[in-house]
C-alpha cells in the first residue's frame, strides 16, 4: 500500500524570503542572480533600491518569493524613513529573513545595529556573506564566526552575487527551507513589479550610472503615461524630478546630449525586457520638495510615513 503521508515529488512548496542588509551589500545583484534575470536595478551608488519589490525564483517544485528591500540605515528625512519602514515591513511574518552582509567591508559600526535588530527578530534567519571573491579568507572566516555567534541563524552562506559563486547552492538551500504550499504566481512570472514601475526604475538606473557623483541622491523618475499602441509598440512619458535648477543642466547636458544618452540607453534596455519597440519621452522638472509629494511615494511604491 502506498504511504499517503510521504510527500510526492510533485508537491509544491512556496515561501517568502525577506532580503535585508545595509546599503551596497549587494542585495539586488543577489536577487537578480537567484531569479536568473534582471528584475532589480543596480548601481555603485548607495540606496539604489528605494521600494520593496519581489523576485520570483524557481527551484524544482519550489517557488521562492525573494523580497528585495531598500538598504537599512539611520533615517534622517521622511523619504529615508519610508525606505527603512519598507525594508522592515517586508520582513514581518516572512518565512525566512536573509541578512546580506558585504564581507569585504566587515562588521562595521554601520551594520552592528542591524545585526542586533535581525538577531532579535522571531522569524527564522540566515546569513549571506556576499562579495567573498574580494575578501581575504582569514577575514571572511573571522567575520562568519562573529555573525554566527551574534545571530545564531539557521545557516550561513558565502557567495559572490557578481560572479555567481555559491549562488546555486544558496538557491537549493533556500528552496529546502520553504514550506509546503501552492505556488502564488504563474510559472513564467519573475517579478511583481509592473511594467510602469519597471520603466521608471530603468531610467533611474541610467541616471545613476551615467552621472555618478555629479548628481546628488535626491532625484526621482515618474512615469506619467504608459501607452500600448496598436502596432505593438509602447509609448512611455516620464519626468525626471530634481531638487535644484543647477542639477537640471547636469541631467540635460550640453545641447541635451546627456538626457538623450540616458533616454537612448533606457529605451534599448526596456525594448529588450518588454520584447517590443519602445518610444521613450523624457523631460526634466525642478521640484525642490519632490520627496514630500504623496503621489511620488505612491508611484515608487512606498508608504507615506510621519
Amino acid at each position: 500500500m502506498k504511504d499517503t503521508n510521504t510527500p510526492s515529488e510533485n508537491t509544491q512548496h512556496c515561501g517568502l524570503v525577506a532580503i535585508v542588509g545595509a546599503p551596497n551589500a549587494g542585495k539586488s545583484t543577489l536577487v537578480n542572480a537567484l531569479v536568473g534575470q534582471k528584475i532589480a536595478i543596480i548601481s555603485p551608488k548607495a540606496q539604489t533600491t528605494r521600494a520593496r519589490l519581489m523576485g520570483i525564483a524557481l527551484q524544482d517544485q519550489t517557488q521562492i518569493l525573494l523580497v528585495d528591500t531598500p538598504g537599512i540605515f539611520t533615517p534622517k528625512k521622511r523619504f529615508d524613513r519610508a525606505m527603512v519602514a519598507a525594508a522592515w515591513g517586508s520582513a514581518e511574518g516572512a518565512n525566512l529573513v536573509a541578512l546580506v552582509v558585504d564581507a569585504s567591508s566587515g562588521l562595521t559600526r554601520r551594520i552592528e545595529p542591524l545585526v542586533e535588530a535581525v538577531a532579535a527578530r522571531k522569524e527564522p534567519k540566515v546569513i549571506i556573506l556576499n562579495k567573498v571573491d574580494i575578501t581575504p579568507k582569514a577575514e571572511l572566516l573571522a567575520l562568519a564566526q562573529k555573525l554566527y555567534e551574534a545571530i545564531k541563524p539557521e545557516a550561513l552562506f558565502m557567495v559572490s552575487a557578481t560572479t555567481g559563486d555559491g549562488v546555486a547552492d544558496l538557491k537549493h538551500s533556500l528552496a529546502d527551507m520553504m514550506p509546503e504550499s501552492p505556488w502564488h504566481f504563474p510559472e513564467d512570472q519573475v517579478s511583481d513589479v509592473t511594467d510602469r514601475m519597471l520603466a521608471a526604475e530603468i531610467t533611474r538606473e541610467q541616471i545613476f550610472l551615467q552621472l555618478h557623483d555629479e548628481l546628488p541622491y535626491a532625484a526621482a523618475v515618474e512615469t506619467e503615461k504608459y501607452e500600448e499602441r496598436k502596432d505593438g509598440s509602447v509609448a512611455i512619458h516620464q519626468q525626471i524630478l530634481i531638487a535644484r535648477d543647477s542639477q537640471k543642466a547636469i541631467v540635460v547636458g550640453h545641447h541635451g546630449a546627456r538626457l538623450k544618452e540616458i533616454g537612448s540607453k533606457a529605451r534599448a534596455e526596456l525594448s529588450q525586457i518588454l520584447g517590443c519597440k519602445v518610444h521613450l519621452f523624457l523631460h526634466v522638472k525642478v521640484s525642490p520638495r519632490w520627496d514630500e509629494d504623496r503621489d511620488i511615494y505612491n508611484e515608487i511604491g512606498l508608504e507615506w510615513v510621519k
